[in-house]
């Protein structure tokens, strides 16, 4: 994992000055500011086996002062009662420590730890709880809606998302059944360690999917991105779960 880079970012969601670099080649519009949208419904998720990280947080995240054992990524809110979801490879480990929700930019991010209450690992899908209320959150796209390839997409992963870069759907995924499995994204943008569990979002802010990878070719050892993978949950299903959840 670079560990620098995300550390840099995470480090910009407590000071509030999270820069996006410069706007890539042009591509189609929105229908609304996702930028912005994004930066609202920001979060990080850190595993570690140290129980309390309030230090490294308000040393900046120094990479000096980092626990030896972090894993790190982005998570994505999806209700406003503190339910997240994140790639299941990013909190692997959480069985041998604690997971670390941070939530929101600047004066309003939030700290505070996870519990894990299902995950998925043939998927890459885990599921949060942090008990902290998330007012800006995202909402599926309808599960009975079809996408087309080459439907506009942006992701808020913390590395590389949340600039003004778009891309989109590789493949078309059709409409979400009652007993429809977790399905996989192909995407055409590029991730990097540290978008893993980040949102994937059509050009409405609804939210599509959640970053699990990236694939590339090696040939004569020089890398050539081929594409990067979502997972969509079956929403339905996920939202039950989170029912019994809350009934706990």
């Amino acid at each position: 994992m670079k560990r620098l880079s995300l550390i840099a970012v995470l480090a910009g969601m407590v000071a509030g000055c999270v820069a996006p670099p410069a706007p890539q080649a042009p591509a189609p519009p929105p229908e609304l500011s996702i930028l912005p949208y994004a930066q609202a419904r920001v979060a990080g998720v850190v595993v570690s086996s140290q129980y309390d990280l309030s230090a490294w947080v308000k040393g900046g995240f120094h990479p000096s002062a980092a626990p030896k054992d972090t894993d790190a990524g982005t998570a994505t809110p999806i209700t406003d009662d503190g339910y997240f979801l994140t790639a299941d490879h990013v909190v692997r480990k959480a069985a041998e420590g604690h997971i670390h929700l941070l939530y929101g930019r600047g004066k309003n991010h939030q700290r505070c730890h996870a519990r894990l209450v299902w995950h998925d690992s043939q998927d890459d899908l885990a599921l949060l709880h942090a008990p902290i209320v998330t007012p800006a959150f995202y909402r599926f796209s309808p599960p009975e809606q079809a996408l087309a390839a080459g439907t506009p997409i942006f992701h808020g992963g913390l590395t590389t998302g949340l600039r003004s870069e778009y891309g989109v759907l590789n493949r078309r995924i059709g409409p979400e059944r009652f007993f429809t499995p977790s399905r996989r994204l192909s995407l055409s943008i590029a991730l990097q360690p540290g978008d893993s569990g980040g949102p994937v979002l059509d050009r409405y802010g609804q939210l599509l999917a959640i970053n699990s990878s990236v694939e590339f070719l090696v040939p004569l050892e020089t890398p050539i991105f081929t594409e990067s993978t979502a997972m969509r949950p079956n929403v339905r299903a996920l939202m039950k779960i989170i029912d019994r959840d809350r009934r706990r």
